[in-house]
């Protein structure tokens, strides 16, 4: 860790939480092992009792994941970060780690479709409950909060509308009623925003998407204070084994190093073609926080240094129109994922969100006219061409 130099967030992006071999070199080790060697039953013993620091099973203690923890943690600002096998196994592990039966969460509306799975399929089944709530509306969170409410979700920018909450009211209403907030902070990532600045708890992130950047492995982490980490997701990690893998945390690591230069990419031609699609006539609306159309432009210009890669816009039509959009491209991929070089493109209340029921899209405002691209490092009069194709039949 680089703290005590208060390195800047690309130098941190580059070093941090790298720890050299005997070996001696320049890049980050791969160490490709399932258990390591004690010098002898004591130290065995020792370790497995947690009296000694080292590595034991690389379900729980791996020194590629580990450099990819702190320097994710250094990134974010974070005193602990814990590694996971996807975004969704984070989410699991933050549920998991915190809650016990009879916990009351409060969750925004419209996050991604699997989360709300996991809260009304599983975590329901534990005992505990949930409650959802516009994001951006104050006043539902402060009357959906209960004596037992102990944990408070959200995504900010929300998947796939770009709704932008207030971090730090959240965070103070949280607090007031002793229960933690938690943010997915996977569409901003560290570079854009830090919710723990702003009053957060713990941070969620798919590192799937923008920290490896270019589509090739799956992961998650959790971060957060040590005394909450170290506790209580650490130890969900080690017993139930939703764990990140050395390789992929070796992936992560070098996506950390461009990941500042590849969102200020991302940001600038997603802002541009945001601007492109509200001019079109075939487009009722534009879904993204640095147009001032966007109901929450001031609050993200105030809480994130850029607007993020993601936009979505609504045809004129439903889904016929919007699926003859898509279905149109040449270049942009069809496919769920985001945060990629590759600029990406979908219906989301047919496949992000398709699992959730008519009226609870409807309730999270995902139309079927609704696409949503993932603006990748293509050329923005590509990217602009593309969508064209099917843009301009429809106009």
């Amino acid at each position: 860790m680089f703290d005590e130099f208060d390195l800047g967030i690309d130098s941190l992006a580059v070093r941090a939480g790298q720890t050299r071999s005997a070996e001696g070199e320049h890049a980050e080790a791969l160490y490709l092992t399932s258990s390591f060697v004690f010098e002898n039953a004591a130290e065995a013993a020792a370790r497995f009792a947690g009296g000694r620091e080292g590595n034991i099973y690389s379900r729980f203690t791996n020194p590629t994941v580990r450099m990819f923890e702190q320097r994710l943690a250094a990134l974010e600002g974070a005193e602990s970060c814990v590694a996971t096998a996807s975004g969704m196994a984070a989410i699991l592990t933050t549920f998991m780690g915190l809650l016990k039966a009879g916990d009351h969460v409060i969750c925004s509306r419209g996050v991604f479709g699997n989360t709300t799975s996991l809260l009304n399929n599983f975590m329901a089944k534990f005992g505990v409950e949930t409650s959802y709530v516009a994001l951006t509306d104050l006043t539902a969170w402060q009357a959906a909060i209960r004596p037992n409410t102990r944990l408070l979700y959200l995504e900010t920018p929300s998947n796939p509308l770009m709704e932008t909450a207030d971090i730090r009211q959240l965070a103070d209403l949280a607090h007031a009623h002793g229960a933690w907030l938690v943010v997915d902070n996977c569409f901003c990532t560290p570079v854009l925003q830090r919710p723990l600045a702003l009053g957060a708890d713990v941070v969620v992130h798919s590192a799937t998407k923008y920290i490896d950047g270019q589509g090739r492995c799956l992961g998650g982490a959790v971060l957060g204070a040590t005394a909450l980490i170290d506790k209580d997701i650490f130890t969900f990690v080690r017993n139930a084994g939703p764990s990140m893998s050395p390789f992929n945390a070796w992936v992560f690591l070098k996506g950390l190093e461009t990941l500042r230069l590849r969102m200020q990419a991302h940001c600038a031609s997603a802002h541009a073609l945001a601007q492109w699609l509200e001019r079109h006539p075939a487009v009722a609306r534009v879904h993204y926080p640095g147009l001032p159309s966007h109901p929450q432009h001031a609050l993200a210009a105030r809480q994130q240094s850029a607007f993020g890669g993601v936009v979505s816009f609504e045809v004129r039509g439903a889904r016929a129109e919007a699926w003859g959009v898509i279905d149109a491209v040449r270049m942009l991929s069809i496919t769920g994922n985001l945060g990629d070089t590759k600029t990406t493109i979908t219906h989301p209340a047919t496949t992000t969100h398709g699992k959730l029921s008519a009226e609870q899209r409807a309730a999270a405002g995902i139309s079927e006219a609704l696409i949503r691209v993932s603006v990748g490092l293509e050329d923005l009069v590509d990217i602009q061409a593309d969508l064209a194709r099917g843009l301009d039949r429809l106009a």
